[in-house]
């Protein structure tokens, strides 16, 4: 099955085979494997030793979201999140239950927001301590960049968290040209290629130390995962960890290594990219984003106006051929997600194609009007 979501995505099998073992967290052994992880994530986000730490927590990438907002937003503080798609949608409310005051900076879910409109929301309101931004959302494909916004944000004393869970290792980022990020957040299973079960965050040591003890939870407080650390050793957890999780990521960190690490997947994913949305035009299908905001990372499609498609239906048929994509969508009108990513190459794109002229064709959805 050729596997075309945003995550969790196809993994290599080298990558799955690492799975297959029973491992002791606390062994030496794997602690020394655990702690070289982290060195090698920080240094993928720009990161510098004893300035900054990759502090991991069990789980999907909204836990981090939501430990990062805990941990640096101050309880009853004011958190700037442009909104612009439903991974917004989710920070909001993760701030929201967790005491902070979201202010939501409204933009459209077809283009990025931009730094000026981000400044104008700062300086209107002088309470909010943050900038919370999706790096790219994957609703509707479109990328927030963070340097710009990160830019904005730090000319005003402001700071910045950067959910990059389907961007990181893929679009740039680096922590230490943005002084202003106390937290980038990521997971193992996104274009990283790794197995679901962990999540990141890269955040500078010493304001991760500073908030400590505040983030009104113990599971989701990074100050004390970064505690925990410098008291016990870097190859230490708080809690049972996703082990062959852990393990499986570090072979797909060899495996990115080996490919030719950012450059050479973004790369790929671009070229996959670039064939899926031609496929799909050829098809009489609308992207829904135009080319200039189209992120690397999903191609989002407004489903046909016709009588024969049913959005499952679709999905039923292209698993019947071989290919599996989202049965859901996360725009304002009916669309459909197609991911790019994962250990998939432009090859597995022409066959997506593929079947996505024999499904319409099965469901007796004629070609679209361009």
């Amino acid at each position: 099955m050729l596997l075309l979501i945003p995550g969790p995505v196809q993994t290599r099998p080298e990558t799955r085979a690492a799975m297959a073992v029973d491992i002791a967290p606390w062994d030496m052994d794997f602690r020394q494997e655990y702690a070289r992880i982290r060195e090698r994530v920080r240094d993928l986000a720009g990161g510098k030793e004893g300035v900054h730490a990759t502090l991991p927590i069990q789980g999907a990438g909204h836990f981090l979201v939501e430990a990062a907002i805990r941990t640096f937003v101050p309880p009853a503080g004011k958190v700037l999140i442009p909104r612009n798609g439903t991974y917004a949608d989710r920070m909001i409310r993760l701030a929201r239950e967790a005491g902070r005051v979201p202010v939501v900076l409204e933009v459209p879910d077809t283009r990025g927001v931009r730094a000026d409109e981000v400044a104008a929301a700062l300086e209107a309101d002088p309470e909010i301590s943050h900038v919370s931004l999706v790096y790219s959302e994957t609703g509707s494909g479109v990328i927030n960049d963070p340097r710009p916004v990160g830019e904005a944000a730090r000319a005003l004393g402001r700071r910045m968290i950067v959910d990059a869970v389907s961007a990181f290792g893929v679009l740039p980022f680096d922590l230490s040209a943005q002084p202003e990020c106390d937290a980038v957040l990521f997971t193992s299973n996104k274009c990283l290629e790794g197995m679901p079960g962990i999540g990141f965050a890269v955040c500078p040591m010493e304001r991760a130390r500073e908030r400590a003890g505040l983030a009104g939870s113990w599971c989701f407080d990074l100050g004390d995962v970064l505690r925990t650390a410098e008291t016990a050793g870097w190859g230490s957890f708080r809690f049972t960890p996703a082990v062959q999780a852990l393990h499986a990521f570090g072979v797909a960190l060899d495996l990115y290594e080996a490919e030719g690490g950012r450059e050479a997947r973004l790369a790929r994913y671009t070229e996959n990219m670039r064939v899926l949305r031609a496929g799909a035009e050829r098809l009489g299908l609308r992207p829904y984003l135009d080319a200039e905001h189209q992120g690397p990372i999903i191609l989002t499609l407004h489903q046909p106006d016709a009588p024969g498609f049913t959005l499952q239906g679709f999905v039923d048929a292209l698993k019947r051929r071989g290919v599996l994509i989202s049965n859901f969508y996360n725009t304002p009108t009916p669309s459909i997600r197609i991911g790019c990513i994962g250990a998939v190459t432009p090859d597995d794109m022409r066959r997506a194609v593929e079947a996505m002229e024999g499904a319409l064709g099965e469901m007796g959805v004629q070609r679209q009007a361009a």
